[in-house]
């Protein structure tokens, strides 16, 4: 494997360093069968939970903690996590292998959980140098990310031991509702788009679909390929999965899934590499998963305008985070334009 093309972590942001002595003796106490010094590095992409590097003596393994000054229950989130990759990983075999969670917060400062490394590519905003991604190897991909989310949907979550995740009744109307309020306890500009977004997704809420477990995240840059065909080795970031309507797991996707004849500010977001030549259209992708997973697509349009809604409010949430100093992630200083897109391109879809 070129080593030049894998996912790399860098030096620790200020702010977000680990206790590197606290955290070796705990390693070393939990996992005596890994020996040798601990050095940390951090993987700089992920906007939510924070992602370390770690590597002991020979072994490397990925730490996930919560970011600092998260008014969510934290501790839940890790441990959740923790649960979702330990019931996945006998029944999926595309997630990593986790090893040990920790509610202690006196080794970091925070509950954690660490699991092994999945080596591979990660395709972020931008290609790893000296990776082609041809029309011809973009296409084969983005018909394999959607055959691999209905195949996610397939999963039987209750025989995984995963059948108390969450409530699927109602789980759109929670799910509106919820990410409404995050807003307006995130809130800290006047969008009116994104308000009138909100109110319309309130008065348009669809059937229930069916409960399944889903992802909430599914996008190119929270799976791992192998570099030599771009077949997927992993699905990372199950932070958001829950049991729920598998038309909001194909939304959020979309949310996210930038075309080329986008309008520019939109473009300009950049989430990923879905504007290279032989991607799917949005379009292409819903009907892809129409075709695979044999659901009833009709009325996409709810779900595809949430997804921007989410996306939006997930944004306002660390863009708070950022004026509110628990963060110095530069990436984060300009996040609130990035919510007005979001919400303009809501409020135009709104008016198709």
């Amino acid at each position: 494997m070129n080593s030049n093309l894998l996912d790399q972590p860098r030096e620790v942001r200020r702010g977000e360093e680990l206790p590197i002595e606290k955290l070796a003796a705990y390693l070393h106490a939990q996992l005596p069968q890994y020996v040798g010094a601990l050095s940390v590095k951090q993987f700089p992409s992920g906007h939510s939970n924070l992602t370390f590097f770690l590597q002991l003596g020979e072994q490397e393994f990925v730490l996930r903690r919560p970011p600092f000054g998260d008014k969510i229950k934290t501790a839940h989130d890790m441990a959740r996590e923790f649960k979702i990759l330990s019931h996945l990983h006998p029944v999926y075999s595309k997630v990593p292998r986790p090893l040990l969670y920790c509610d202690d917060e006196s080794i970091i400062g925070a509950p954690f959980y660490v699991m092994e490394r999945v080596r591979g590519i990660i395709l972020r905003a931008k290609p790893p140098q000296g990776l082609a991604l041809t029309p011809e190897m973009m296409r084969s991909f983005s018909l394999a990310f959607v055959d691999n989310l209905a195949a996610i949907h397939t999963v039987d979550y209750i025989a995984a031991g995963l059948g108390d995740l969450g409530k699927p009744q109602g789980y759109a109307a929670r799910q509106v509702r919820g990410w409404t309020e995050r807003y307006v306890n995130a809130k800290t500009d006047d969008i009116p788009d994104i308000e009138r977004t909100a109110a319309w997704l309130a008065e348009h809420l669809p059937p229930e679909s069916g409960a399944v477990l889903i992802h909430n995240d599914y996008k190119y840059d929270n799976l791992v390929l192998d570099p030599n065909d771009l077949s997927i080795r992993a699905v990372l970031d199950w932070e958001m999965a829950t049991i729920g309507d598998p038309l909001m797991d194909l939304g959020t996707s979309l949310g996210y899934w930038v075309e080329q004849n986008d309008p520019e500010e939109l473009r300009a977001l950049a989430f990923g590499l879905t504007m290279l030549p032989g991607n799917l259209s949005r379009d292409e992708i819903v009907q892809r998963y129409a075709q695979t997973s044999r659901r009833d697509v009709s009325r996409i349009q709810f779900y595809y305008v949430y997804a921007l809604f989410k996306i939006a409010v997930i944004v306002q949430q660390i863009y708070n985070r950022y004026k509110q100093g628990y963060s110095h992630d530069p990436r984060f200083a300009n996040m609130i334009d990035a919510v007005r897109v979001l919400g303009t391109t809501a409020a135009r879809e709104l008016e198709k």
